[in-house]
């Protein structure tokens, strides 16, 4: 068998596992297996780091043995902004706040007003603190977990944690990075300013793991290596966050590209050789893991939306995509503001969601699925206008994500857009995309000068089948839909403010 390259993908709902064989451009192998939620009524969001540990058990479990002794190195993509926080002994001390986790959101205030300001905090480190971003979680930890705070040793996100289990090493990478806060994205490097004003008691910088280059591979631990049925010889790419992840899975690693993911969260981003930052903050001026810089939109509530009106009305998600062909764009009348999650894009982390204009004809499963659907676009399409307002111009967009299966969504985004939608061959663009980044390492770690760009383009291909074009008649009807969502929206704002 050929050699092949593996693609960890840890999530919300699920861990997902990839395997790649670069000879035949083939995916040869997809498992995944089903993450539980804690959800507290303060807005917390929180997993066990041990879930995790099980799902990457389970997913190559489920490998044949063939497969698991072909592998020859590993990437791991991770959701964002997680705080997995870690003893002295390398022991999980508490569950790990999550990026959809709202119940700091007052210390994020906190942290930039120490600062002198929101933005303050943009001309030091290039971003304003979000709800969700891993720095508001550690003085909300000192507040609720003091234990915790006091034993703290190491602070990993997500995708590092799993990289520590499989390699016994402290590391991170810039993209990834990027999202915690406090790091400045001009210079790539830890930001002290912000770190102080999160804690002005405690120098904070001995817990951070040290910031590693693309191209580093580390080797997986003999002892887990046996656990899963791996060869010792693999080794394991710095991978990144799900978002830096997807980039190169979706060819967004040059600029002028536009890729979106419809996951549980919504997240559009495009790639360029320059900080891009934007002085109001409109948008998260994140480094890519590809080497460059990675200007990113996310919404917390995407497939979350249809999936909890799905469930609502006890049907599944593809009884919903047969309903949507029996509605109109308008849904008819219904406005959903799909903030289950509270939301990031607008900033109203304490928002929670509303369905408006129902009457006794309009209020069926149908038409609240489809409205689910628009409510998702339309947050997306609310967090696009600031790329547009700033002048980035893009030609298609490349879609991928679970929400990417679904025709219905495809032709929605592309008619709300007014854009081309491009379907990459692969659509668990993160697996796929941290395959991909292990693939380079291993050949330049062998001494081949290929660059990532390069070999993204090479792999990373499109389904002309899966491709679509906008209606035109409906990108009108959807001009007058969204600018009533704007309309519902601003209604609310006011009940929610930030």
């Amino acid at each position: 068998m050929s050699l092949l390259y593996a693609g960890i993908d840890a999530g919300t709902q699920s861990i997902k596992l990839l395997v790649y064989d670069a000879d035949s451009g083939q995916v040869v192998a997809t498992t995944s297996a089903p993450l539980e939620l804690i959800s507290g009524e303060d807005g917390s969001r929180e997993q066990l780091a041990s879930w995790w540990i099980e799902g990457v058990h389970a997913c190559f479990a489920q490998l044949d043995a063939s497969v698991r002794a072909s592998i020859v190195a590993i990437g791991v993509s991770g959701q964002q902004h997680g705080f997995v926080p870690l003893g002295r002994d390398g022991e999980v001390l508490a569950p790990v706040k999550l990026w959809c986790d709202t119940s700091s959101a007052r210390e994020c205030g906190q942290i930039m007003q120490a600062l002198g300001g929101e933005q303050r905090c943009i001309e030091i480190a290039g971003n304003p603190i979000l709800p969700g971003y891993t720095a508001s979680k550690l003085p909300w930890t000192r507040q609720h977990r003091p234990e915790v705070y006091r034993d703290l040793a190491t602070i990993l996100l997500p995708h590092d944690y799993l990289n520590f289990y499989l390699t016994g090493e402290r590391f991170t990478e810039v993209g990834d990075a990027s999202g915690t806060g406090w790091l400045d994205v001009r210079t790539r490097q830890w930001s002290p300013e912000l770190l102080a004003a999160i804690d002005p008691d405690r120098d904070l910088s001995p817990c951070l793991p040290p910031l590693v280059e693309l191209g580093a591979t580390f080797a997986i631990l003999p002892a887990i290596a046996d656990a899963l049925g791996l060869p010792h010889a693999i080794r394991i790419a710095v991978g990144g966050g799900d978002n830096m992840m997807a980039a190169i899975g979706t060819g967004c690693v040059v600029p002028g590209r536009l890729s979106m993911s419809l996951g549980t969260s919504g997240t559009l981003f495009a790639y360029s050789d320059t900080p891009v930052i934007d002085p109001a903050g409109s948008w998260a001026a994140f480094c890519s893991s590809s080497g460059g810089w990675l200007p990113l939109i996310c919404t917390m509530n995407c497939t979350v939306a249809t999936e909890t009106i799905a469930r609502l009305f006890g049907f599944n998600v593809g009884q919903g995509e047969a309903m949507i062909d029996e509605t109109r764009p308008g849904a008819g009348g219904l406005t959903l503001l799909p903030f289950f999650n509270g939301e990031r894009t607008p900033n109203l982390p304490d928002a929670r969601a509303a369905m408006l204009g129902m009457d006794l004809l309009n209020a069926t499963p149908g038409n609240c699925y489809r409205a689910a659907m628009e409510g998702a676009t339309y947050t997306l399409k609310y967090g696009y206008d600031a790329f547009a307002a700033a002048g980035l111009d893009f030609e298609a967009i490349v879609l991928t994500g679970g929400g990417a299966n679904s025709k219905a969504w495809r032709q929605m985004i592309a008619d709300v857009f007014d854009l081309p939608v491009e379907v990459p061959r692969q659509t668990e663009g993160a697996a796929f995309g941290a395959a991909l980044q292990a693939l380079w390492a291993h050949l330049h770690g062998g001494g081949d000068s290929i660059t990532l760009p390069e070999l993204v383009a090479q792999h990373a291909a499109v389904d002309p089948s899966l491709s679509t074009r906008p209606d035109p008649a409906r990108v009108g009807e959807y001009r007058t839909h969204y600018a009533r969502f704007l309309q519902h929206l601003n209604a609310v704002r006011t009940l929610y403010a930030a």
